[in-house]
């Protein structure tokens, strides 16, 4: 697995892009600073860049190096991370972040992996990964490599890499959290559930 962990590193390094699995569901990875490899996996999947992709840091620490965590979401990152919690949150002055990464207002998600694999592309390349469900536009997200080739049969363009290690278990997308007026506000439900008192 490390030299295939290596190999897809070289492949987000060139620009290319890679199937690999999260702690949620097989997901699409590219190099968070590289505008055109990030078009590539939206061309892939069949959508347009609307919806930014969410990110995945190796650690924390090279999270805290990229956006700025309000004190109120600090609180959750150090309770749920590693985990399928992301984070809105706004990118620090000189992140290098691809504009196809950030949503209007110039915020992003993010995340740490509790995924081993997941987190060794973000610290091979160290830098964020972009890491989007790894399924067309419209279509249920992928527990397995098999699925994801069913899905992608056909296309012009494939993922450069895949890193198989079978069928993962069924889980929901990371939940996805920001703070607006000094309440938590809920973008999209997952498996992390946020207490109502801090609910706005």
């Amino acid at each position: 697995m490390k030299k295939k962990i290596k190999e897809a590193v070289n492949v987000l390094r060139n620009g290319g892009v890679v199937l690999f699995p999260t702690e949620t569901a097989y997901g699409l990875a590219a190099d968070a600073t590289n505008t055109n490899a990030i078009k590539r996996v939206f061309k892939l999947k069949g959508r347009r860049n609307e919806y930014p992709p969410p990110l995945i840091a190796a650690t924390e620490d090279m999270a805290r190096r990229t956006v700025e965590i309000t004190p109120m979401l600090n609180q959750f990152v150090k309770k749920y991370w590693p985990g399928a919690l992301s984070v809105k949150v706004w990118p620090k002055k000189g992140s290098k972040l691809s504009s196809w990464t950030k949503r209007p207002d110039g915020s992003v998600a993010i995340r740490v992996s509790s995924h081993e694999i997941a987190s060794a592309l973000s610290k091979g390349l160290k830098k964020p990964i972009i890491a989007t469900s790894a399924n067309r536009h419209k279509m249920p997200s992928c527990y397995s490599v098999k699925a994801c080739v069913r899905q992608f049969k056909g296309q012009k363009l494939a993922p450069d890499v895949m890193i198989d290690i079978g069928a993962i278990p069924k889980r929901k997308t990371s939940t996805i959290i920001g703070e607006e007026n000094g309440k938590i506000v809920v973008y999209r439900k997952g498996p992390i559930r946020i207490p109502k008192k801090y609910v706005a």
